[in-house]
């Protein structure tokens, strides 16, 4: 088995505080983990907004929110939802190094339709590709690594 290909040098001078050298790519049960933790609220809310239309419409707006801020946002600015930041691991783009920014992030959430539509093995991608990318990180040219 090779060993896998060293992801790109990360930034000095990274206003997000990342070191010198290169970065281990993130394993798939982290990643599987921090989707997890990251789907936990908006479970939470749907379960709640089965009470009544009105409750629903609540939950919904408040589960939008959350992931705008969440995955948009925070993961877009910082390589971290609250998911990647509990297992340790952070999304950035593979020729800098740096956070996506928000808009590619959202657009990043946009384009994991393909690993659905490949009957979800583009979820199942990164347990043996080299530089363990889901189709979605492959299209929008990201990585997801380790955050040590």
């Amino acid at each position: 088995m090779s060993s896998l290909p060293p992801p790109p040098p990360l930034e000095t001078s990274s206003p997000y505080g990342y070191e010198t050298g290169t970065a281990e790519y993130a394993p798939w049960i982290q990643r599987v983990g921090a989707t997890l933790i990251d789907s936990v609220p908006g479970i939470i809310l749907s379960v709640i907004g089965r009470a009544g239309a009105a409750l629903y419409v609540l939950c919904l707006l408040l589960s939008l929110a959350f992931f705008a801020w969440n995955t948009c946002y925070r993961q877009g600015t910082t390589g971290q939802s609250i998911g990647k930041q509990a297992l340790g691991i952070k999304l950035i783009k593979e020729e800098t190094g740096q956070p996506v920014g928000g808009w590619f992030s959202f657009g990043r959430q946009i384009v994991h339709i393909v690993d659905g539509l490949s009957l979800f093995i583009g979820y199942l991608w990164p347990l043996w590709d080299k530089k363990r990318q889901t189709f979605a990180d492959k299209i929008m040219s990201t990585v997801v690594v380790s955050a040590k």
